[in-house]
């Protein structure tokens, strides 16, 4: 079972935003943000979360039920506790994100650095109108972990089974 997430340009090109499908809920869409001079901060993020096999970071959680508040999904109680549950993985995932985003924006060699190329290719390539999607694997029940204690440690950023990039776009030399 995949969360499907298709991303798409807005505003001529200078937004973009994404919609999340999950399997048997309703699509809602996720928050709306400048598209920049190359990924978007979700698509990057999307990107560098599957690359690695970070597990409980944003999108690995939001598969799972959270509901943030930058999701434009009514907040429940098992929404919640999937961010409790997992909250010091998130800020870790986040910070591991975050530097291996700035290191490929240096042209710095990163292990999501081929990845986050392959996306700016299909990125740059998609037209208003069109969507960019994604698929995220969602892990069966008894993997979810939300029974794990909170305290979880930075190190324990576990990793994923899978997820999917869908088709590639050819590599194109990044600007």
């Amino acid at each position: 079972m995949s969360m499907r997430v298709a991303f798409y340009k807005v505003d001529d090109g200078r937004l973009c935003a994404w919609t999340a499908r999950i399997p048997r809920r309703r699509p809602f869409p996720g928050s709306t943000m400048a598209s920049g001079r190359d990924l978007p901060h979700d698509l990057a993020q999307f990107v560098v979360e599957s690359t690695l096999g970070l597990r409980y970071g944003f999108w690995g959680s939001l598969s799972i039920g959270a509901t943030f508040e930058s999701v434009r999904r009514r907040p429940t109680k098992p929404g919640r506790r999937v961010i409790s549950t997992h909250h010091a993985a998130l800020v870790a995932t986040e910070h591991v994100v975050n530097a291996h985003a700035a290191a490929w924006r240096a042209k710095a060699a990163t292990p999501a650095g081929p990845a986050l190329d392959e996306m700016l290719a299909r990125w740059r390539s998609l037209r208003v109108g069109e969507e960019l999607l994604v698929e995220w694997t969602i892990p069966p029940a008894a993997d979810r972990g939300q029974r794990a204690a909170a305290s979880v440690s930075s190190a324990s950023v576990t990793s994923c089974h899978s997820v999917s990039l869908s088709a590639v776009a050819p590599k194109r030399a990044r600007s």
